[in-house]
């Protein structure tokens, strides 16, 4: 159990809270790249601070304060304008550091207004189809470049940006990281408990646990499970699940290779991003190039119409756990027991990391800007999960059982599959 006053050190992410001070140590994506293409200018809150981010008429990137400093309207509704966004309402313009380049109707000029009224701007970067910024003080460090963003598209790879808003505090979905055996009862019990009730084929992850643990290494911690039948050469104990400190869990299987990438927007929201790749065999190279068409960023439906959690996907079961532990979940009535052990040991390590930030030590994960064309690799799991639903011979469908069945490259995918097998069929032999 956590006592109030931890829990709240762990938890809260406003600016000058302990958790919030070491989140702005970090490059946070607060967006897909793609989401700019329609509109260029996009309202963001992250940390607690409601912010804009904007593409300019040169295509570069800012992120400045949302609220005006002229008559405080929102420059959620500004437009880009040269070097940078120009406020509806004045046509007062800013650019990406925040400063005020130009107040129209002021007769005569002000240096001394135009200066007054700079606001607060982030550094923005784009890579691998995210756009990263850092809210931190002082100079940036590197923009760390994790495996996946490494990867190109190609006829038989390509990538899918699904994004949500989680009603309930990061630490909970981060928590969620390091349980291992949830997977035997949310996944796999309790899932075919709902694919039963559906009339489809079950899931395969039911097996018993019988063993669990947990290494810490340089970038954060692994977690291994062992269930019923498997020996320690299986993937599951021998490579596990990297958590990639504070806020990336990767994991893969069957084609897939994925970052769940945690942002908090404040207190009790989170950004989740999931950042995902897909390898199709050789013979689906033609219909890949068809999807790659399609835009690779998608909303990822958690809930039905009614608010009511689904269940019928892998992330809308974890989001149903996540959300109804509460706003910012109470720490101090839990009973962990020995199956916790990684739950226990992430926040002994969040809370060394924040006691190293607030001594002006080095912190985890935090790179000089020199190291910034490093690759970081990161171990992930190779094999076929083994999730229902793939009884047409569709390997698709094992991909939206894990991921979201909104994917418009993926739905298209499996519909362009699917038709092509009944096209074969009807060919005479």
């Amino acid at each position: 159990m956590l006592q109030p006053e931890l829990n709240e050190r762990l938890s809260r992410v406003g600016k000058g809270t302990p958790a919030g001070e070491l989140y702005r140590r970090y490059w946070l994506p607060v967006a897909a790249a793609a989401e700019l293409d329609e509109n260029p200018v996009k309202p963001v809150r992250i940390l607690g601070e409601d912010l804009v981010l904007y593409r300019s008429e040169a295509g570069e990137l800012g992120l400045v304060a949302r609220k005006c400093p002229h008559r405080g309207a929102s420059l959620a509704y500004g437009f880009p304008d040269g070097p940078g966004l120009r406020c509806a309402y004045h046509g007062w313009l800013f650019d990406g550091t925040g400063s005020c380049l130009e107040q129209p109707n002021q007769e005569p000029a002000s240096p001394r207004l135009r200066e007054r009224a700079s606001i607060t701007g982030y550094p923005v970067r784009e890579l691998a189809g995210l756009i990263f910024a850092y809210l931190g003080e002082g100079p940036a460090p590197a923009l760390p470049l994790l495996d996946l963003f490494t990867l190109e598209e190609n006829d038989t790879q390509f990538r899918d940006i699904g994004s949500a808003i989680i009603p309930c505090n990061w630490l909970q979905i981060m928590e969620n990281s390091f349980d291992p055996t949830h997977v035997e009862w949310l996944h796999g019990k309790y899932f075919n408990y709902t694919l039963e009730r559906a009339g489809e084929e079950p899931t395969e992850l039911a097996g018993h646990h019988i063993k669990i643990g947990f290494d810490l290494v340089d970038y954060g911690i692994i977690k291994r499970r062992l269930r019923e039948g498997q020996t320690e050469e299986s993937e599951d104990w021998r490579t596990g699940h990297p958590v990639y400190f504070p806020h990336i869990l990767k994991v893969g299987g069957y084609g897939l290779q994925s970052l769940q990438i945690r942002v908090p927007v404040d207190d009790t929201n989170t950004l989740h991003f999931w950042y995902c790749w897909f390898d199709v065999e050789e013979k689906f190279s033609h219909l890949v190039q068809q999807v790659r068409q399609l835009p690779d960023i998608y909303d990822v439906k958690l809930q039905n119409d009614d608010g009511t959690f689904r269940m019928d996907t892998i992330d809308s079961q974890d989001a149903m756990v996540w959300v109804t532990q509460g706003p910012i979940a109470s720490r101090h009535d839990e009973n962990l027991s020995s199956s916790d052990q990684g739950i226990a040991l992430f926040r002994t390590l969040l809370r060394k990391q924040l006691d190293a930030n607030e001594a002006d030590e080095p912190v985890m994960n935090v790179y000089d800007p020199a190291t910034e064309s490093n690759v970081i690799e990161l171990p992930m799991e190779r094999k076929e999960l083994g999730f229902g639903g793939a009884s047409k011979g569709n390997p698709v469908s094992a991909f939206l059982r894990t991921q979201s069945l909104y994917s418009p490259r993926l739905t298209a995918l499996s519909k362009l599959i699917d038709a092509e097998a009944e096209q074969a069929s009807r060919v005479p032999s």
